[in-house]
């Protein structure tokens, strides 16, 4: 049962994707942009996150669900599992307004603010697991976790794409309340890992307060 929600929740985001991938007028009505939003199609902030700028978005993201979300419904439940799926949503969502709010043309899609909530969540859960980078290089999964948001610095920074890298933070921040507040034991049992990976979003936010991004 409990693969059963992962699995809806990947097919929606297939079968959304392959649906903007083929109909560029669906792609363009549903994409995070910040214009629409700001005239009233606040749908916008939860369909752009079922669409992808390409296969090999959709597929990073996918795979990355799959491998973390059953460390985070195996061990706080299907509830839990969603409420941090759908709270990085709209937190990634969010954070993409507050950097983004007066940037008109801004446009972004992508499951990732979602995904990276369900990956810092896994993370704080079992910090000790590794992951295989293209199946079989062993990485530990907090250096996966962090590298990622540091990519999505460069994303921010660099501004050569349609994905939503600032929605990877709001994700991240999301993921890593929820999962504590939910199970406040972890800030006593995992410590140095609840301090490791608040450095990304730190570091997010000092680089957003002097001006470089």
């Amino acid at each position: 049962m409990d693969n059963l929600f992962l699995l809806v929740i990947i097919l929606a985001n297939v079968l959304i994707s392959i649906k903007g991938f083929n109909d560029e007028y669906f792609f363009r009505k549903y994409q995070f942009h910040v214009g629409s939003i700001r005239a009233g199609e606040q749908i916008r902030m939860v369909s752009s996150a079922f669409l992808h700028a390409d296969f090999i978005h959709l597929a990073f993201n996918m795979i990355a669900l799959y491998s973390f979300a059953p460390v985070v419904y195996g061990a706080l439940g299907n509830f839990t599992f969603l409420l941090v799926y759908a709270g990085s949503l709209i937190f990634g969502s969010l954070l993409t307004m507050v950097f983004h709010g007066n940037d008109y043309s801004y446009r972004a899609v992508g499951a990732s603010g979602a995904v990276t909530g369900i990956i810092y969540s896994a993370i704080l859960i079992y910090p000790d697991m590794t992951i295989g980078i293209f199946g079989i290089i062993p990485i530990p999964a907090y250096i996966f976790g962090i590298g990622y948001l540091l990519y999505s610095i460069y994303g921010m920074k660099a501004k050569n794409d349609n994905i939503g890298h600032t929605a990877h933070f709001g994700g991240a921040i999301g993921g890593y309340a929820i999962t504590l507040l939910k199970d406040p034991v972890l800030l006593e049992e995992h410590t140095f890992m609840v301090i490791l990976l608040a450095i990304p979003i730190i570091v997010l936010f000092i680089m957003a307060k002097a001006g470089k991004l």
